[in-house]
């Protein structure tokens, strides 16, 4: 029987403070078949780890990261913020799903997928976002791997999948239904999801099928799925 992916959102957020390398370790000696990570540049171009535009809520620096340099952020975080060739190192040879929050620019994709390509990471990564960005993506690596982000039940235009060419369709969870997963499988596509954190909501989405589960869970995930296969 084939399980479900359980994919470790920004790491291991219950135990350590999410979109470090710590807490990317953590996640998958608990169970993760890959981690998710938020990428964004720094002002002078290097790939971090940050979900959000500033510093303030995760290391209490009221500054926007793009208005920082590298070396400023290690220094305002006492290292604390890996850049994106230091996580693809920790998580040796898993899987990455890098997610690109904010709307960045084809010049900002470009840079991270080339990162990727230089730590020699890229048959280990996939890229989820909307739609712009994942454009980018495609323009940058014609052989990327993608989870195209879905945020409502609206259908994707056959010409935007056409080019875009993901792999996944990766929804919010609570969108999810036994129909919709059915008519997205057989459109070609897998169906991956983010970030049911209950039991009863990761149960619902394996009993329906889905490919993929990304929670901030991931020990419990791995817990159900293993039981899962087991019954």
């Amino acid at each position: 029987m084939q399980t479900v992916t359980a994919v470790a959102h920004r790491g291991d957020p219950y135990r350590f403070r999410e979109n470090t390398s710590a807490s990317l370790r953590s996640a998958l000696q608990h169970g993760a078949d890959a981690v998710e990570i938020d990428v964004r540049l720094t002002r002078d171009g290097v790939p971090v780890l940050l979900h959000d535009e500033t510093l303030d809520r995760l290391w209490h620096v009221d500054r926007p990261l793009s208005a920082l340099s590298a070396d400023e952020v290690r220094g305002l975080t006492a290292g604390g913020v890996p850049t994106l060739a230091e996580a693809l190192a920790a998580t040796e040879d898993s899987r990455v799903m890098i997610d690109l929050p904010g709307g960045p620019s084809e010049q900002a994709v470009a840079r991270i997928v080339a990162v990727t390509r230089e730590c020699g990471a890229t048959d280990r990564v996939y890229y989820t976002g909307d739609a712009a960005a994942m454009l980018a993506v495609r323009a940058a690596d014609a052989a990327a791997e993608i989870a195209l982000t879905r945020k409502t039940l609206a259908p994707t235009r056959p010409a935007l999948l056409d080019v875009i060419r993901p792999r996944y369709l990766n929804y919010r969870f609570t969108l999810l239904d036994h129909p919709l997963t059915e008519h997205v499988h057989r459109s070609g596509y897998l169906v991956s999801c983010w970030t049911p954190d209950t039991r009863r909501s990761m149960r619902r989405l394996l009993d329906m099928g889905v490919d993929s589960i990304t929670t901030n869970r991931v020990d419990v995930l791995d817990s159900l799925r293993r039981y899962t296969t087991e019954r």
